[in-house]
């Protein structure tokens, strides 16, 4: 069908609007990955012919990156959709592999091979951490005739900020090896903000060649560089660098480079494109370096190395690629093989690796267009097997901070946390109640989560000795599942957006496997009576399971629903560990009523709508390990990545009647769909025994540092405020603006409905301005923060000095660092403008002298 409309479509719009259509090939992804490396460093293309739209940030932002082709003289647009006076080359096809994506073309006599490389390693995390991805264009002649040939590549400045409208300052740098440019914005807010729907604007962008390849690189203007190279060629980007800073959205870093005559040998060359962002995550309250950062790296070290190990690099790449893809094909089948690889950079792209004060790995996934979460229970559950595949060092940098976390004093609960804050700052839970309260948690689901995991864990290894360094953590979850994991009380699980439900029995069967998994520690440990006792305790709970979920031909979505129905994809622990606590009847009875009920895109999460989750689907489909079953459940979700509208990288939240999207976009959970690799015990053994990290001896989770109170909130004093909800007219946010128009109210402002805030002024608008002078009696300590409540977006000035972009809300005071600098002794004056969307609104602040630990 999408072949004869795209004949159609040449047929009415005439030879010169074909040239760029693509033959028609197997698998269409929705969209497609170019660079993905981390949550920030993340750019699409979501079109299926490469040059026909602006590439993006998988938030849909535009974030430029553009390559030409410059053959004879005459240059050929290969990405970019500008200047469309340059013609586009016929792209002939697309392939999505693990580490590298692949374009052909053909025109003008050549064929041009486009491949994007992200060496995304899984064995060696200093290499898998690198943020860099190789534009590699490979020519060779069609005919008999040789050509001259030139290669073009630029990136915008925008990736570098996270609006486009933000200024930028550029530089050539010197690098041994390499002719390269660099953009990074003029603010450099540092981890200064938190959220979901923002990009990075700090750090710097860098593009750059090999010197060996002769290149030319230059900043301009994307439009008239690339019309330039068009024109003259490489030495079109030889020239004065703009007067910087701009506008990020005006300026692109182009690197050019000739290629000499090319006949029928192929001829390659280049480009690089490589982000550092100084610090990736700050971890109660420490910033951390990137992991490839560990042994003291600048960006100049990271540019060096990846140019002189390019080569290499690529060959390993494609020798992974072409394993895994094997075994992948092997294991589930071709379309299985696709799924996996669009998945597998797209894990990886969802989270960060950093480095502890030891130098040992820890990597926090973001939750990605849901909440922003950073290091979330429920989402590093589903992408685990990805982890879990490739070794012990990957699953224990997700485990580690999480762990440390739950073992601290600041997490009070008998059961597991959520989430560690939100991404990049993991400074403690912000789900839920947080942690003050139990309001809206996930207790079965987290604790089930944690315990099935370390037993994954140990089963790779063959040992419980990382879960004994956890141990009293996973005793009190065991125990809390034994009380309240079989007939699980009114709470969420997992797929929270369905709401809260009681007596979940997909929720149960995660509660017993995580028994289950438990008895299997403890026997592991020697401690074989605890084993015994907790086996008993998992059997007794699966025979009551068998008995109270059936209903005829299926099993119940809840206990006490009778005629509901629902995914049980938490059972494929059971095999995979070998707990043998369910009956084989248990999974042929499922599988058969769900090959009956799914519909044309896939089979429904359960029977409240028809839409489902791509990575619990993929689950599923494994439960009776047989093929005619997994291929059966299988195609149909093959079939929604081909066929859906929503051209965006990979959703796991669609309706699987008409393939659209209903949430959720680039999240790591769809490393889930590797779960079907662990059944296999021997392919799993060979690729976990290629973990060249070897990590261990981790370092403790850092103190956060003490508070000093220097300036109160509306919490533990009073406080008095100017205020308007009318936008205010001038540099409302100055130090000296004159805001006696304004009225005055005490702190802090908001509505009685929002949870334990302390209303001193209410306020119920959209958006709301405030002003503050506060005096310090004191010296400016050398680290001072703002004490701030914001519900929801805030911007912060001190002094009429921007120190704060704060995304989201939070449910409490939190601390946020800001520069001493900008504060004097004696009178100093705060301006806050406070955005309100829906549910609770608040705004208050106050300020902090930091401590360091001692």
């Amino acid at each position: 069908m999408l072949t004869l409309v795209r004949s159609l479509v040449c047929i009415f719009t005439g030879a010169l609007a074909c040239s760029t259509v693509m033959a028609q090939t197997d698998f269409r992804p929705p969209a497609v990955p170019l660079v993905a490396c981390d949550p920030y460093f993340s750019v699409w293309s979501q079109s299926d012919i490469l040059c026909e739209s602006k590439t993006t940030h998988w938030t849909g932002k535009t974030h430029r990156l553009s390559a030409l082709v410059r053959v004879d003289g005459q240059a050929y647009r290969l990405m970019g959709d500008r200047p469309e006076s340059l013609p586009a080359m016929k792209q002939t096809s697309v392939k999505v592999l693990p580490t590298r994506t692949i374009y052909t073309y053909a025109g003008a006599d050549v064929n041009v091979r486009l491949t994007f490389t992200t060496p995304a390693l899984p064995g060696d995390i200093a290499i898998l951490s690198r943020p860099i991805t190789y534009v590699n264009c490979e020519v060779q002649s069609s005919g008999k005739q040789s050509h001259q040939v030139e290669f073009y590549f630029d990136a915008g400045g925008e990736l570098a900020t996270n609006v486009p409208t933000e200024k930028v300052v550029g530089s050539t740098d010197s690098v041994d090896n390499a002719t390269a440019l660099k953009l990074g914005s003029v603010s450099q807010r540092v981890l200064g903000r938190s959220g979901d729907d923002i990009r990075i604007d700090w750090g710097y962008l860098y593009v750059a060649a090999a010197k060996n390849f002769q290149a030319t690189a230059g900043f301009g203007d994307s439009v008239s560089l690339r019309k330039a190279f068009g024109q003259l060629g490489p030495k079109a980007l030889k020239g004065p660098l703009p007067e910087f800073p701009v506008v990020a959205g005006s300026v692109v870093a182009a690197v050019a480079m000739p290629m000499g005559q090319v006949a029928a040998q192929p001829v390659s060359r280049y480009a690089l494109i490589a982000y550092d962002d100084l610090y990736s995550i700050e971890y109660m309250k420490e910033k951390l370096r990137p992991y490839w950062r560990k042994d003291g790296w600048e960006a100049k070290d990271l540019i060096a190395a990846s140019i002189s190990e390019h080569d290499r690099l690529e060959q390993r790449c494609e020798k992974f690629d072409d394993r895994l893809m094997s075994d992948l094909e092997q294991s589930g089948g071709k379309q299985y093989a696709e799924i996996c690889a669009l998945a597998y950079r797209q894990c990886f792209a969802a989270g960060k690796f950093v480095a502890d004060a030891n130098g040992q790995p820890l990597q926090f996934c973001k939750e990605n267009h849901s909440n922003g979460c950073i290091a979330t229970s429920d989402v590093f559950y589903p992408m685990a097997p990805q982890f879990l595949l490739f070794g012990p060092s990957l699953t224990k940098s997700v485990l580690v901070p999480f762990m440390d976390y739950a073992a601290s004093d600041r997490w009070r609960f008998p059961f597991a946390p959520h989430d560690l804050g939100q991404y990049p700052l993991a400074n403690g839970q912000r789900y839920g109640g947080g942690e003050t309260s139990e309001e809206n948690q996930m207790p079965v689901e987290e604790c089930g989560n944690l315990l099935v995991l370390f037993g994954a864990l140990a089963k790779m290894e063959g040992n419980a000795d990382f879960a004994s360094l956890y141990w009293e953590q996973l005793s009190q979850w065991a125990d809390y599942l034994q009380d309240k994991g079989f007939d699980p009380e009114n709470q969420l699980c997992t797929d929270d957006f369905a709401g809260h439900m009681a007596h979940n029995v997909n929720l149960s069967a995660k509660a017993i496997c995580g028994l289950g998994a438990y008895a299997n520690l403890c026997d592991m440990r020697g401690m074989k009576e605890e084993a015994a006792k907790y086996k008993k305790i998992a059997e007794k709970y699966a025979a009551q399971w068998v008995a109270a979920a059936r209903d005829g031909d299926h099993f119940r979505l809840a206990f006490d629903r009778q005629g509901t129905w629902s995914q049980k994809y938490n059972l494929v622990w059971d095999r995979i560990l070998g707990l043998g606590l369910f009956p084989e009847d248990v999974y042929q009875t499922e599988m058969a009523f769900y090959r009956k009920t799914q519909n044309q895109f896939g089979l429904p999460l359960d029977n409240r709508s028809d839409y489902t989750k791509l990575d619990w689907v993929l689950w599923t489909a494994t439960l009776t390990e047989r093929e005619v079953d997994f291929r059966a459940i299988v195609k149909p979700v093959h079939d929604f990545l081909n066929e859906t509208p929503d051209r965006s990288p990979m959703t796991d939240w669609y309706f699987t009647s008409t393939a659209k999207k209903r949430g959720f976009t680039a999240r790591p959970v769809v490393g889930g769909v590797f779960l079907k690799m662990l059944y296999n015990d021997s392919l799993w053994h060979q690729y976990a025994s290629q973990d060249k990290t070897g990590a261990a001896n981790w370092a403790p989770m850092p103190v956060p540092p003490k508070t000093e109170t220097i300036v109160g909130t509306a919490m533990d004093s009073e406080s008095v405020y100017r205020y308007t909800t009318k936008k205010p007219s001038g540099q409302w946010f100055a130090a000296d603006y004159p805001a006696t128009d304004w009225q005055e109210g005490r702190g802090g402002f908001g509505t009685r409905t929002t949870p334990n805030a302390p209303i001193g002024t209410k306020w119920n608008s959209d958006a709301i301005w405030v002003r503050r002078t506060v005096e310090i009696s004191q010296e400016v300590p050398d680290r001072v923060g703002l004490r701030i409540w914001h519900d929801e977006d805030a911007e912060v000035y001190v002094n009429g000095k921007l120190v704060a972009e704060l995304v989201s809300y939070t449910t409490e005071y939190e601390l946020v660092e800001i520069p001493a600098s900008v504060l004097h002794q004696g009178s100093n004056s705060i301006a806050i403008h406070c955005c309100q969307t829906s549910g609770g609104q608040f705004i208050d602040c106050g300020l902090d002298a930091i401590v360091p630990a001692k």
